[in-house]
């Protein structure tokens, strides 16, 4: 048995190893593929029955190159990240954050005031409330990237408030990916599925409902178990130590702000002003897809109303709020450009990147001094780029090495002598072990759907049924496989090494993994609308 578990370089490097390794022993083989449209966008899917071998690519040297491959292939994670660090370092260096914390635990105290929250108790009720929020984010529009952006505000609020960077992690990134496994609208996991597998989409609407509130509430409980030995043993906290990074930044930090207001916050609010009056002029409607259905509504401009209310507000008070209002109404029209106006990375790094650029020159900092407190920033994000870096090569090397068909071929052809109950239960096993190798949920149900649905017909089996299978089997292993660029940014960001957190979460896992299968069985048993 290890004493030390190894570190997070040298995990990943291994499974690099292994994955070339597997490239001299596995036979390599591949689907044919065709581009069909889901939902109106074009999508890669394998053609049935199309499986062959093709000669060998044992991988040698390119365990090497793994890392620039990598590095090549989520360059847009790994910028995002490099640029995340830096716009959030220029908004740390205003205290703008410390302010906005002091602020809400203060607020927080207040409530204690009301018997019911004190009964049910403050700090439960505000974690409650994040983990919900963040998992019908990652419902109903796959929050998956986007957490990036928050976990670098909540870790510190989990630290203020007492608790360790594994809680202040759970409360956005666990609980958007819980969200995202019993997704209800989620056009990137369920949408694709569906079409793939010709059913109407967003169908079994109502039982999805159900699962995603089962699971949303079971991490509550658990989170909310963990969190209240962590609030009376601080010790017991495996990051206790590593910790002390985030209590340090946080100590004394209230005696230490200067709540001022000067002419360049003035001057930033009326530059924003103007820019957003244009936005509202050029792009007066958003419409919000939410399943079948659509709303169009004036988001843009009415938002932007309320930013010149509050940000006038939040000049009568200080610099601090003045940024805080800053970053509320960044993360508002975040969720509209994603939820409205398609956006992904790049735009949500240059709203991110505005954003800090604006919070350095509303507290009166000088060019030069914004420039060094952004690669200050990007310098804390490095460690976790090369992370991400590593995670990309593995999969390099099991494509380069045409092995990732073969494994799935061979998964597949498990189910063909089974019945329903087992069959439905080794299709979950396999969508949960495709997963640690493909984290992608859209190229992983262009993958398998195809194999899969067709096959659930021959067995009597509900295609809606299988549907759920991939979906579950999608979201669990997210996070946890090193594969996964999402996480290793998070880790990164949070400040946890990549080994303490499989050997946190791992118990947890399992558990969610195997309420996933029970949640799979009434989806045989009872004759549920929509399956």
């Amino acid at each position: 048995m290890l004493k030390r578990i190894p570190h997070t370089y040298t995990i990943i490097s291994s499974v690099i190893l292994i994955c070339a390794v597997l490239s001299w022993i596995i036979p390599a083989g591949e689907y044919v593929r065709e581009t069909v449209e889901v939902n109106g966008i074009p999508r890669t899917v394998i053609v049935d029955h199309s499986f062959h071998p093709v000669p060998q690519s044992p991988q040698t040297w390119q365990v090497f190159s793994a890392l620039l491959n990598g590095f090549e292939r989520q360059a847009g994670i790994i910028a995002f990240l490099l640029i995340m660090g830096g716009a959030f370092q220029i908004m740390n260096s205003s205290r703008a954050i410390d302010a906005g914390i002091f602020s809400f635990l203060g607020f927080t105290k207040g409530l204690e005031r009301h018997r019911f929250i004190r009964m049910l108790g403050v700090n439960n009720v505000v974690i409650g409330l994040i983990i919900t929020l963040f998992s019908l984010f990652g419902a109903v529009f796959g929050m998956s990237e986007e957490t990036l952006a928050f976990v670098i505000i909540i870790v510190p609020l989990a630290i203020s408030m007492g608790y360790d960077s594994i809680t202040g992690l759970c409360m956005v990134y666990v609980a958007a990916h819980i969200g995202f496994s019993g997704a209800v609208l989620n056009p990137f996991t369920i949408g694709i599925a569906q079409g793939l597998s010709d059913l109407p989409l967003f169908s079994g609407f109502e039982y999805r409902m159900v699962c995603w509130v089962i699971l949303t509430g079971v991490l509550i409980a658990c989170i909310l178990k963990y969190a209240s030995v962590i609030k009376k043993h601080p010790e017991k906290s495996p990051m206790y130590q590593a910790d002390a990074y985030w209590r340090k930044r946080g100590e004394g930090a209230s005696e230490q702000l200067s709540y001022v207001t000067t002419r360049s916050a003035y001057a930033v609010y009326a530059l924003i002003l103007i820019s957003l009056i244009l936005f509202s002029v050029y792009y007066p409607q958003s419409t919000f897809a939410l399943g079948e259905s659509a709303v169009t509504c004036y988001a843009v401009p009415v938002l932007s109303f309320f930013f010149a209310l509050f940000g006038a507000l939040g000049l009568r008070k200080s610099n601090q709020f003045f940024i805080l209002t800053l970053l509320a109404f960044t993360i508002l029209f975040l969720i509209v450009g994603v939820m409205a106006h398609g956006w992904y990375l790049p735009e949500i790094s240059a709203i991110f990147l505005a954003m800090g650029i604006l919070s350095g020159f509303a507290n009166s900092e000088q060019t030069d001094t914004i420039i060094k407190q952004f690669l200050d920033g990007a310098k804390d994000m490095l460690s976790a780029a090369i992370v991400v870096g590593l995670a990309g090569g593995i999969i390099q090397i099991l494509q380069d090495g045409h092995i990732i068909d073969p494994i799935l071929h061979s998964l597949a052809s498990l189910m063909g002598e089974t019945g329903k109950f087992v069959s439905l239960g080794v299709m979950y096993l396999i969508q949960t072990f495709i997963n640690l190798i493909i984290p992608s949920g859209s190229a992983k149900a262009a993958l398998t759907m195809p194999i899969m649905a067709p096959f659930s017909d021959v067995i009597g089996l509900s295609r809606q049924a299988t549907v759920m299978a991939y979906q579950f089997g999608d979201g669990f292993t997210n996070m946890i496989t090193p594969t996964s660029a999402v996480l290793m940014g998070a880790l990164g960001i949070a400040r946890i090494p990549y080994e303490v957190w499989v050997k946190w979460f791992g118990r947890l896992l399992v558990f969610f993994i195997l309420l996933g299968l029970l949640l799979l069985v009434p989806t045989v048993v009872f004759p549920l609308n929509g399956f």
